[in-house]
Order: C-alpha cells, then sequence, then structure tokens
C-alpha cells in the first residue's frame, strides 16, 4: 500500500486508508515539535486536523507500508522521511481505548492478534 503524505490530506483519510489493510490496527499521530530536531509531543492530534498540525518539515511524497514491515520500520520511515511521529496501537472492542503493539513484530503479525476483548469483573 502506498499513501500519499502531503500537508493537506486529513488524518482520517490516511488512517482509513492503513485500516483497509490492517484492520485490527490504528495509526495515530502526534503533534509537531515546538521546533525541528526538537522532541515530539506526546499530544495525540485529532482525525479531523490536516497532517500539517503532525509536521515540523513540509516535504510530500509517499510513503509505501508493507505487511513484513516491522512496527519500528514503519515509525522510523514516517519520521525520518516526514518528520512525522506516529504510533500503531492495536484496536479493543472498547473503541475508546487501544493497546501498544510489539514494535519487532510485523504489521501483519500483529494485525492477526484481531480485536482485544478485555474481561472486566464488577
Amino acid at each position: 500500500m502506498k499513501i500519499v503524505i502531503n500537508d493537506h490530506r486529513k488524518i482520517f483519510a490516511i488512517q482509513e486508508e492503513f485500516a483497509s489493510m490492517f484492520p485490527n490496527l490504528e495509526i495515530e499521530f502526534f503533534a509537531k515539535p515546538s521546533k525541528t530536531g526538537a522532541i515530539s509531543s506526546k499530544k495525540l492530534v485529532g482525525p479531523s486536523k490536516k497532517l500539517l498540525a503532525c509536521r515540523a518539515s513540509h516535504q510530500e511524497g509517499v510513503i509505501e507500508i508493507l505487511p513484513y514491515m516491522t512496527i519500528y520500520e514503519l515509525k522510523d520511515n514516517f519520521r525520518d522521511v516526514f518528520e512525522l511521529t506516529v504510533e500503531i496501537v492495536r484496536k479493543l472492542a472498547d473503541s475508546r481505548r487501544a493497546l501498544p503493539v510489539r514494535e519487532k513484530f510485523t504489521l501483519e503479525e500483529e494485525n492477526k492478534l484481531g480485536y482485544v476483548q478485555l474481561a472486566i469483573d464488577i
């Protein structure tokens, strides 16, 4: 899968493209650092925002996402090529929460784990 990256793309559009290939995973975007080279924010950017809200650099291009890429490789590609800080998480049945993934596993391996059901004792 190839995803076009530019300042005017909405985050939800990229999330939908990603979910079409990996329906049990989510990609989240963090706010851009206050200046180039600074540590990225830990603040998530909402899906209705444009990528402009996440980027210190404004290079346009295409990122290729392949099932056999590790989570770590994908995050590095977003950071190194487009200065975007992303997180990949596994979806939970309760859509308000998500679980972290293992960065050494591939996207395909993590996606195969499926939705996570949490049992809560009351």
